[in-house]
């Protein structure tokens, strides 16, 4: 772990925008035109991380003006819940969690302009091909074909952690309205093992070369909609031998919620995690790591 920074944006909290003077609850990574993009799923925002600082890219609001979603303000059911987020071309994509109806939304930015689909159809099929509930917290681009990563903590009749494989092409031409619904092509069930006797599952993911690198975590809530401790994370690699993964804590060694990943394409062998505190009043922390080993 080469450092450990609090996200906190530039500017100061704006009321007007709906906007805190930090990042909440960070859940998805992707490097877009250069810069760090963060995702939160509680806060309609991205999170841009560039040689000036932190920024924030506005969503359209949500139901009654919002654009801040919490259990205070009596709106948490409100949110996108957007979990995940991959370059595709010159876009950047978002994808809601599914875990709700609201939340079976594709947010597209091009030009740094946001623009939220509604892709209940999709979520439906892939829910069908998963065969229980849905919970999307990842997304990664491998080659023509992308990996939607299912964490697999909905309940009792959960399948468990699982990628959920489309093409490309055929996902953009459907949500541009230039095709048919794209077909699933293949449902892959992992193990990544347990943490205080509950399960971990995928939380993000990022390909790198022929393997694709994966956080996953694991907390005490009987669902995916309700937060419960935090009890670890895992950084681990898919590759053609299987999965590796190694446990992953805090820069104190503290259990953290691992819920991003990137790496940094301007240093070989870096990547960026971001740890989500659980907690509206209290910022993200992103951390540099530096990947030795077999990776």
């Amino acid at each position: 772990m080469v450092s450990a920074r609090a996200l906190r944006y530039d500017r100061p909290a704006e009321a007007h925008d709906d906007r805190p003077d930090h990042v909440r609850a960070a859940s998805g990574l992707a490097v877009h035109s250069g810069q760090l993009v963060i995702v939160q799923d509680d806060a309609s925002f991205f999170a841009v991380l560039g040689d000036d600082g932190v920024g924030a890219l506005k969503l359209p609001r949500g139901l009654q003006g919002r654009r801040r979603f919490e259990v205070a303000l009596g709106n948490k059911l409100d949110k996108l819940d957007l979990e995940s987020a991959v370059t595709i071309g010159d876009e950047l994509w978002a994808f809601g969690s599914g875990s709700l109806p609201i939340r079976e939304k594709i947010c597209r930015v091009h030009q740094s302009i946001p623009r939220v689909i509604d892709a209940a159809p999709f979520y439906a099929r892939m829910r069908e091909a998963l065969g229980s509930a849905l919970n999307i917290e990842g997304a990664a681009c491998v080659r023509d074909r992308l990996w939607l990563f299912h964490r697999g903590n909905t309940g009792l009749a959960d399948v468990g952690p699982a990628v959920i494989v489309v093409p490309v092409d055929g996902l953009r031409a459907w949500l541009e309205g230039r095709g048919g619904m794209p077909p699933i092509e293949d449902v892959d069930s992992y193990d990544l093992g347990a943490v205080g006797g509950r399960a971990l599952g995928f939380t993000d993911a990022v390909a790198f070369a022929d393997r694709v690198l994966y956080v996953a975590t694991a907390e005490a809530t009987a669902n995916a909609i309700d937060d419960g401790a935090i009890l670890g994370s895992q950084l681990g690699v898919i590759g053609r031998d299987g999965v590796r993964a190694a446990p992953l804590a805090g820069p104190d060694g503290e259990a953290v919620k691992a819920e991003g990943l990137a790496l940094d394409p301007a240093r070989p062998g870096h990547a960026w995690i971001a740890l989500d505190p659980d907690d509206p009043d209290q910022p993200a922390t992103l951390l540099d790591v530096e990947l030795t080993g077999p990776w």
